[in-house]
């Protein structure tokens, strides 16, 4: 079998890959908690929740600083998780996979690489994600006093009322539905964008570039990919929030979608998102890549 890479990547490498996931995926999510709360409650209850600052400012009146930092354990625990999946079997899938077509075929399908790496990814990511979302939407979309906020009683209360949560599964199909096309577009455009950095604005090649133009590169790649994806998976993100909501407890996902109508699935919240994904996403690869030049690997990506 021929390897594309010009070290064969062993389990430390994956590894590594793993550990930066964690740290990318788990420490971002987390750290915008408040934005995720205010989102979150945009899209269950949106004439009260009008708009971010306003939501925000309605979260502190009413719960003080816990409102706004509610699911921040499930989050930082779930993320973590996903991350480790997400970005180390990305690696593991890419180099799986292009062993498969092998080295000519590889080289000339790459971008169907990116793709099939990245789904396979997040099939097993989203696994590990599911409870801790499901969890972290509970706290965050409950009204304040009717569901536990605390990390350990909120699992446990999602465990106790599982016919009435369908926790530790039920939100797993709309997961997918909402991560699998988000991630393939994520690391699809975030390769593309990268690609297109080192062909036409750093035309030399990418190791004579100190790691800061290559860091920076990177960042801008990640940016970009991530307003692209907040746009792609908006309207299964509303749909993964609306579950959440009392009201709708019971109904499918298609009669939540014609009740709320697509235009609105598409839209409400949409700008919030874009600028807290593009910078996510901006973020994450940052951390990654910082992570995999600091552990010897390189930055991802190139001609």
């Amino acid at each position: 079998m021929s390897h594309l890479a010009p070290v064969p990547h062993d389990t430390t490498y994956y590894a590594k890959c793993m550990l930066g996931g964690v740290l990318a995926c788990g420490v971002t999510h987390a750290g915008i908690t408040p934005l995720d709360v205010a989102k979150c409650n945009m899209q269950v209850n949106p004439a009260k929740y009008t708009g971010l600052t306003s939501g925000l400012a309605t979260l502190l009146r009413e719960e003080g600083q816990t409102g706004i930092w509610k699911g921040f354990g499930p989050t930082l625990v779930g993320y973590s998780l996903q991350g480790m999946f997400k970005y180390g079997l990305y690696e593991v899938f890419k180099d799986l996979y292009s062993d498969l077509a092998g080295e000519e075929n590889a080289k000339k399908y790459k971008p169907a690489i990116w793709l099939a790496g990245s789904a396979s990814a997040e099939v097993f990511a989203d696994i590990a994600l599911c409870p801790f979302e499901m969890t972290k939407v509970k706290i965050q979309t409950s009204p304040s006093g009717t569901f536990p906020t605390g990390f350990g009683a909120a699992l446990a209360e999602m465990k106790k009322n599982k016919v009435d949560t369908r926790y530790p599964f039920g939100s797993l199909v709309p997961l997918w539905s909402r991560q699998i096309p988000y991630t393939m577009a994520k690391f699809f455009f975030f390769e593309k964008i990268v690609q297109l950095f080192y062909t036409h604005v750093f035309t030399e090649p990418k190791e004579t570039y100190s790691k800061s133009t290559q860091l920076g590169v990177t960042f801008a790649s990640g940016y970009l990919a991530g307003v692209v994806c907040a746009i792609v998976s908006h309207p299964a993100d509303s749909i993964v929030s609306l579950m959440g909501k009392p009201s709708h407890k019971g109904k499918s996902v298609g009669q939540i979608a014609s009740e709320t109508g697509m235009v609105t699935l598409a839209t409400k919240g949409l700008g919030t998102r874009v600028i807290m994904i593009g910078t996510l996403t901006g973020f994450q690869w940052w951390i990654y890549d910082t992570f995999k030049s600091s552990m010897g690997l390189g930055t991802t990506g190139g001609k």
